[in-house]
């Protein structure tokens, strides 16, 4: 089974996103900061992770930059909307960046 991890510090979104994904046979583990991520990244394999930028204790982007090295696929959805932002996030190493 593909397991996906959800970052993302609303509560609500992870859940939505769980639901959606879980209904379409995916196994989803939800997190609601940074340093709890970077936990989760240490001790499981993920085959993909969704990440939000704006999280307390680490931002996206560090994180990003942890998970860079270990070649698991990433696609940022976060608010962050700038060109700016996406750039940033790509540059980084996501796979790809999606605005809420």
């Amino acid at each position: 089974m593909i397991k996906i991890l959800v970052v993302d510090d609303e509560k609500a979104i992870c859940d939505l996103i769980d639901l959606n994904l879980s209904s379409a046979g995916y196994h989803c583990t939800t997190v609601q900061d940074g340093l709890t991520a970077i936990d989760k990244i240490e001790h499981e394999n993920y085959d993909l992770i969704l990440l939000d930028v704006m999280l307390p204790g680490a931002d996206g982007y560090d994180i990003m930059e942890y998970i860079r090295p270990l070649g698991v696929p990433v696609i940022f959805v976060t608010a962050k909307h700038a060109v700016k932002d996406r750039v940033r996030g790509l540059k980084l190493g996501a796979d790809d960046y999606l605005v809420k």
